[in-house]
C-alpha cells in the first residue's frame, strides 16, 4: 500500500523543467567529449575531453577506460599507466592550459571498436564521459561531430566553411530536437525565440558563414547542424556537439538593463585581457547585422554624439556604455563586441519605461563669448551619497571636468534642507568651451544616472 501510494503521488510532481534537467547532467559530470568516434582499420584516431578549470582538475589524474560489464578498466592514464595490451598503441597527454587532454590511439583493430570512457580522477565516480568507438574496413569514416565546450552565461562562435558551389543556397544553424533540426537563423532572418541573442554572418568567398550566440544557457547543450540548403533535403551541413559548464570565476553581466524616457542606461561588457589595439565596439542588433553605435576608436554614429560614452576599465576587464537622452526607440538588443576575440562578444536588452529622469538640469544653453556661465544640475536626496560629477563629451569618453557640489555640510544638515546642485562654472567662457557635458553620478566606482547639456556658444556684440 505504501508503494502505491508512493507511486500514485510521482505521478502528480510536476514534470521537472528543461532548464533543471540540464542543471543536473551538467554540473554533476562536466566532463565533456565526443559522443561517437570514428576510425580506420590499421590506421589511428584521436579523442580529446574537455574538464572544467579548476585547480584540482588540471593537477588530478586523466584517464582512458574501456567498459566491460558494471566496471570501466583503464587503458591509460596520465600517471604513466598503459594496459598491456595497448603499450605501443595508446597514449594520454593532459593539456591543461587549454582544460582539455588527448587520447591516441593507433593500429586499430576490430577489436578495439566498444565503448569507453574520458575521465578525471577516479574511474566511476561520475567526473566522466561516455564515447563509443567504431572501427571501419572502409574509407571514407564518417566526419564526426564538432566539439565546443562554453562557458555558463558566455558567448559561443562557429565558422561553417563550405565550398563556392554552394555559394547561392540558403545558409543556416538549426538544433537537433527529437529527430527534427529546428531551425535557429538563416539567410532570412532569426527565430524569434533566439531574437536578440544570434548573429549570422558571411565570412569569406563561397558559401562560409559565422554564427555568434550570446548568454548561453543550461538548455543550450546539445545537437546542432549548420550548413547550406535545407537539412536532410539538399546541399550539405556539419554536426556540431554543444555543452555547457559552469565556471564560478565567470562575471555574470546583466541580460536586461531598464532605463527611464530621458534618462540613461549603463551597460558592462568584459573582456580578459586582450591586446590595446583590439577594437571595442557597441552595436544594435539587427536580425541581419549589427549597427555600430560606437567604439574605441573614436568613431559614433551620427545623432549619438553627445548621447553615448565607452569607458575603459583595464584593472577588471571591463568597459562601461553609458546611453543618455532614452526614448522608446532606444529599445532592443545591444551587444558588446571584439575584433580579437569573439567569444568575448556579449549582449544586453534595453527596456525603457515611462518615467522623470532624477537628475534635472538645462538641455540646452547659449551664451556669448567672455560671458560668465554656470552649469547647474539637480539631484535628489536618494543621490546624496553618491559621487557627483561633471564630464566633457568627446567620441573618445567623457572627460571630468572641475565643479562644485552646493550641499552645506555641517551637524545641522539634512537631506531634506540641503541645496542639491551640482555647479559647472566658466568664468569667461570661449569657443573651445562649447559643446556637450554630462552631469552623472557614481557609486562604488560604477556608472549611474546621466543628464546632458548642450553649451552653444556665440560671438559677442
Amino acid at each position: 500500500m505504501t508503494l502505491l501510494a508512493f507511486v500514485f503521488l510521482l505521478a502528480f510532481l510536476p514534470a521537472e523543467s528543461a532548464r533543471s534537467r540540464h542543471v543536473l547532467k551538467s554540473t554533476s559530470n562536466p566532463v565533456f567529449g565526443p559522443r561517437q568516434v570514428y576510425g580506420l582499420l590499421n590506421d589511428s584516431t584521436i579523442v580529446k575531453c574537455f574538464y572544467p578549470p579548476t585547480s584540482v582538475n588540471r593537477h588530478d589524474r586523466k584517464y582512458w577506460c574501456r567498459q566491460q560489464g558494471g566496471t570501466c578498466v583503464t587503458v591509460a592514464s596520465t600517471n604513466g599507466f598503459v594496459a598491456s595490451s595497448y603499450k605501443g598503441r595508446v597514449s594520454i597527454t593532459d593539456h591543461p592550459e587549454e582544460h582539455n587532454f588527448q587520447i591516441n590511439i593507433s593500429a586499430l583493430a576490430p577489436t578495439d571498436a566498444g565503448t569507453y570512457q574520458c575521465g578525471v580522477g577516479v574511474n566511476g565516480r561520475g567526473l566522466s564521459y561516455r564515447v563509443t568507438l567504431e572501427v571501419n574496413q572502409d574509407s571514407p569514416v564518417p566526419e564526426a561531430a564538432e566539439l565546443f565546450y562554453v562557458k555558463l552565461h558566455s558567448t559561443w562562435t562557429v565558422s561553417c566553411e563550405f565550398g563556392s558551389e554552394f555559394a547561392n543556397l540558403r545558409r543556416y544553424l538549426c538544433k537537433m530536437e527529437k529527430g527534427e533540426c529546428h531551425n535557429i537563423a538563416d539567410s532570412q532572418g532569426v527565430n524569434e525565440d533566439f531574437t536578440g541573442r544570434v548573429l549570422l554572418s558571411y565570412e569569406k568567398e563561397g558559401a562560409s558563414f559565422g554564427v555568434t550566440m550570446t548568454q548561453m544557457d543550461w538548455e543550450d547543450t546539445g545537437l546542432y547542424q549548420c550548413g547550406v540548403g535545407e537539412y536532410g533535403k539538399s546541399g550539405v551541413s556539419k554536426e556540431l556537439d554543444v555543452f555547457i559548464y559552469e565556471d564560478k570565476k565567470f562575471p555574470q553581466l546583466k541580460s536586461t538593463v531598464t532605463g527611464k524616457t530621458g534618462s540613461s542606461a549603463t551597460f558592462e561588457c568584459f573582456y580578459e585581457p586582450i591586446s590595446r589595439s583590439s577594437t571595442k565596439t557597441w552595436c544594435m542588433w539587427r536580425p541581419r547585422g549589427c549597427g555600430k553605435i560606437i567604439d574605441s576608436q573614436g568613431n559614433v554614429k551620427p545623432g549619438y554624439e553627445g548621447r553615448v560614452a565607452m569607458f575603459e576599465n583595464p584593472e577588471n576587464h571591463t568597459v562601461t556604455i553609458v546611453l543618455n537622452q532614452l526614448t522608446t526607440k532606444d529599445v532592443g538588443y545591444y551587444w558588446c563586441m571584439t575584433d580579437e576575440v569573439k567569444e568575448q562578444q556579449s549582449s544586453a536588452e534595453l527596456k525603457v519605461i515611462e518615467g522623470e529622469p532624477q537628475l534635472a538640469a538645462e538641455k540646452k544653453v547659449e551664451a556669448q563669448v567672455g560671458s560668465r556661465v554656470d552649469l547647474t544640475c539637480s539631484y535628489p536626496c536618494s543621490y546624496y551619497s553618491y559621487k557627483k560629477y561633471w564630464c566633457k563629451w568627446n567620441t573618445t569618453g567623457c572627460f571630468m571636468v572641475p565643479s562644485s557640489d552646493q550641499r552645506q555640510l555641517g551637524p545641522e544638515t539634512t537631506c531634506s534642507n540641503a541645496n542639491k546642485t551640482i555647479i559647472l562654472s566658466f568664468d569667461s567662457v570661449t569657443e573651445a568651451d562649447e559643446g556637450w557635458y554630462w552631469c552623472g553620478v557614481k557609486r562604488n566606482g560604477l556608472f549611474g544616472e546621466t543628464i546632458a547639456v548642450e553649451l552653444t556658444v556665440t560671438e559677442g556684440e
